[in-house]
């Protein structure tokens, strides 16, 4: 995943996952950026679920969770440690993702808004029912964008509506959302290409949203093959009574990329000034899948859950009772539908900084700088 000619940059990354916990890494590598905005689902939520009125499965404030956090202290993150959109920020020279927007009161708001806040929400997608009928009240996208539209009215208000635009422009807006759409989808299927034109041309909406609120710069992470994820791999069994991947839904996976990128290039176009990353985040899994160990990395366990229990480690939720593995750091999958630590400090370096395979038109770093 990461670039195959320079496996050290993965070691640098590495370096400032250690180094966070004490701030001193993140004073010496400066911003490339004012501020990092963060949307989408579990894969990018630091804690705003903690905050609702939910079901344990859409939270991650106990144990196992946060396992190798320091401390291992549950903050709501679906990881055992840090995820795509912590390492990511600290890639741009932050401490890590900025906090949920839940923790935070109007006056923290009014301060941290100029560094960034994270709106996600674990169990939410694009239409605003997802989630809801399983979970409960998770906040989805169109909700998210309305908590940020109100930071934008505090910012405006406070430092003036140039030096606000000024700021948004610069600053980079994480997106990392659909998968949960997809899994209810795939739950009750219809017209495939009705359903993943309707995902798309909703993305297409709120990208252009955001646009009209200031942003400009925006990195988008698309639907990995959620197929192979622990839970699919148990479904297929019940389903199938075999073992491998839920072809269905790594179908619908496959065929989503071509279309958001398509959309994506429609959209810089049309709207002056926007410029965006798209890191395809399939073939980035693929190519795990494809070479497991490598001089960057070694992962040992590709389908089962590492914090879970029975077949795949997926028929067991991940809590406290839960069976855990010893070796984190070589397994794919944390829990039955979210990465290791370890696969995220991959992820956050392709994204960061990998090549034209992986992400395009260019990469975090390069659109950071642009």
């Amino acid at each position: 995943m990461a670039d195959r000619t320079a496996p050290c940059a993965l070691a640098a990354l590495c370096l400032l996952v250690l180094a966070a916990a004490t701030g001193a890494e993140a004073r010496r590598h400066p911003r490339l950026v004012p501020a990092v905005f963060v949307f989408g689902d579990s894969t990018v939520d630091v804690g705003n679920n903690n905050y609702l009125n939910i079901t344990a499965a859409a939270r991650a404030n106990y144990p196992h969770y946060g396992v190798d956090l320091p401390g291992s202290a549950p903050t709501g993150r679906f990881s055992n440690g840090l995820n795509t959109a912590d390492l990511l920020a600290m890639g741009l020279g932050f401490r890590r993702s900025p906090p949920a927007y839940l923790s935070l009161t109007e006056k923290a708001i009014r301060s941290q808004m100029y560094k960034g806040i994270n709106f996600a929400s674990g169990g939410s997608g694009l239409a605003d029912s997802t989630g809801r009928f399983l979970f409960g009240e998770v906040i989805p996208m169109s909700r998210q964008l309305e908590y940020f539209s109100g930071v934008v009215e505090h910012m405006t208000k406070l430092s003036g509506r140039k030096k606000t635009a000024s700021l948004l422009c610069k600053s980079i807006f994480l997106i990392s959302v659909g998968s949960n759409d997809m899994f209810e989808y795939s739950a009750s299927p219809g017209d495939d290409y009705e359903f993943l034109g309707g995902l798309v041309d909703a993305y297409r909406s709120y990208i252009t949203a955001l646009y009209k609120m200031g942003a400009r710069k925006f990195s988008v992470i698309s639907i990995p093959p959620l197929g192979c994820l622990p839970s699919q791999r148990l479904r297929r069994l019940k389903q199938l009574g075999t073992q491998g991947c839920f072809d269905p839904l790594n179908d619908l996976s496959l065929r989503s990329y071509p279309m958001l990128a398509a959309m994506l290039h429609d959209l810089s176009r049309e709207l002056p000034g926007m410029a965006y990353s798209l890191a395809d985040a399939f073939a980035m899994v693929s190519f795990v899948f494809e070479n497991p160990r490598t001089d960057a990395w070694s992962f040992t366990e590709l389908e089962a859950a590492c914090c879970g229990g029975g077949p795949y480690g997926a028929a067991q939720p991940c809590d406290e009772t839960a069976p855990l593995c010893a070796d984190r750091d070589g397994h794919l999958f944390w829990d039955a539908n979210h990465p290791t630590q370890a696969v995220s400090v991959v992820a956050a370096q392709t994204i960061f900084a990998g090549n034209r395979s992986f992400v395009k038109p260019v990469n975090v770093r390069e659109l950071a700088l642009l």
